[in-house]
C-alpha cells in the first residue's frame, strides 16, 4: 500500500480509501467489522463516511469496527444532509454544524474527526460563516482538517481565498465524483486543487459499478444491482464515450490479467493530483478485488489506450487559448533564443 501526502498537509493517507456508503445498505455490522479489519491489515488507513450515509447507520458501524485500533485510522465524515425535519437540521450554518458534529461523533464514538467535510453546497449560507465555524472546531480539537465535496472550481477557490485573507483554516483536499467514463474534474477542479495545494480523493472510481466488469457497452441496468434501483448510481453524468471506454476496459483488462475493476482504479490512482481513491464495497470479496488495484502500475500503452478513448472533448476556452502556448514557444525557439 503507497501513502501518499493529502494536498500541501503533512497528514499521510493510503493510496486507497475505504467507502462505507454501503454500511447498514446491504452490509451488515458483521460484514463491515470484517471489512475494516481486512482494510486496516492490508494497509488501507483512510475511512470515509457521512452522517447521511444508511440513516446514519454506517458512523455507528464505522465506530464500532475501529473500537481498539483508531490510532490506525484517518477517519472522515460529512455534514450537509438533512437529518432532521426542522429548518436548521440541514446545511452549512454555524447551528447545523455545531450540532451535526457532536452528532458524529457521538455514533463514531470518538472525540474527534480527522477530516471533516462540507457534503454538498448549501448556497444560503455565507462561506465565511461556514468557515469559521469549522475553524472553531478545528481549534477544539474536535476536527483536525476540514475539507469540501462537489464544489465547483470557482466556490472552491473562493473559499480558500477567504480563509486565507481572515486567518482561518482552509480545505487540505476537495473530495469529487472521478473515473474513467466521469472526467470532467480535468477541466477545472483539478488544475484548482493542483495550483492550490489540494488533494484530490476521488469518489465513484467505478461509475456505481458500471466500471466493475458486471456490464457489457450499452448495458446501463443490470438485475439485483444498484442500477436497477437507481441508488447511487451516476450515469446521468457519464460521458458520451461511456460504451468505447468500457470496451477498451475490457479488453485491456483481459490482456493485463487482471479485473475491469481493478485496471480501472489503477488507472485513477495514476492520475496526477490524486491523493486517493474511495473503494466502495458491499462484500468482502468486492474489498479483496479493489485492494488488487495496488502494488502495480499499468503499462503505458495500456494506459495510453485508457486515456485516449475516454478524453473529455476539449471546450472554450481551453480549446481556443491552449494552442497559443504552443505557437508561442514555436516563435521562441524560431528566434534562436533558449526558452
Amino acid at each position: 500500500m503507497e501513502y501518499r501526502q493529502l494536498g500541501s498537509s503533512g497528514l499521510k493517507v493510503s493510496e486507497l480509501c475505504l467507502g462505507t456508503m454501503t454500511f447498514g445498505h446491504g452490509t451488515s455490522e458483521s460484514e463491515a467489522r470484517a471489512m475494516v479489519e481486512r482494510a486496516l491489515d492490508a494497509g488501507i488507513n483512510f475511512f470515509d463516511t457521512a452522517n447521511s450515509y444508511a440513516d446514519a447507520q454506517s458512523e455507528v458501524y464505522l465506530g464500532k469496527a475501529l473500537r481498539g485500533r483508531r490510532r490506525e485510522a484517518v477517519v472522515a465524515s460529512k455534514f450537509y444532509n438533512p437529518m432532521g425535519s426542522g429548518p436548521n437540521d440541514s446545511g452549512m450554518s454555524r447551528y447545523h454544524i455545531m450540532n451535526a458534529v457532536d452528532d458524529s461523533l457521538r455514533r463514531l464514538g470518538m472525540d474527534h474527526l480527522d477530516i471533516y467535510y462540507v457534503h454538498h453546497v448549501d448556497q444560503q449560507t455565507p462561506i465565511e460563516e461556514m468557515l469559521r465555524a469549522l475553524d472553531d472546531l478545528v481549534h477544539q480539537g474536535k476536527v483536525r482538517y476540514i475539507a469540501c465535496s462537489n464544489y465547483e472550481a470557482w466556490r472552491l477557490v473562493e473559499a480558500l481565498w477567504i480563509a486565507r485573507a481572515n486567518g482561518l483554516s482552509r480545505f487540505v483536499c476537495h473530495q469529487a465524483q472521478y473515473s474513467l467514463v466521469v472526467r470532467d474534474i480535468e477541466r477545472d477542479l483539478v488544475p484548482a486543487c493542483r495550483h492550490a495545494g489540494l488533494g484530490v480523493v476521488a469518489w465513484g472510481p467505478l461509475a456505481g459499478g458500471f466500471l466493475s466488469g458486471k456490464y457489457r457497452p450499452g448495458e446501463r441496468t443490470k438485475p439485483g444491482t444498484r442500477s436497477e434501483s437507481g441508488w447511487a448510481y451516476p450515469a446521468d453524468y457519464f460521458a458520451e464515450s461511456a460504451d468505447e471506454t468500457l470496451r477498451a476496459l475490457l479488453d485491456v483488462s483481459a490482456r493485463l490479467d487482471r479485473s475491469p475493476a481493478q485496471t480501472a482504479i489503477r488507472w485513477l490512482l495514476e492520475q496526477r493530483g490524486v491523493s486517493s481513491v474511495i473503494v466502495g464495497a458491499r462484500t468482502l470479496d468486492h474489498l479483496e478485488t479493489n485492494i488488487g488495484s495496488t502494488g502495480w502500475v499499468l503499462p503505458q500503452e495500456a494506459a495510453d489506450e485508457l486515456s485516449e478513448v475516454s478524453a473529455p472533448r476539449i471546450t472554450y476556452p481551453e480549446a481556443m487559448e491552449w494552442p497559443r502556448d504552443g505557437a508561442r514557444l514555436s516563435a521562441v525557439k524560431g528566434a534562436g533564443v533558449d526558452p
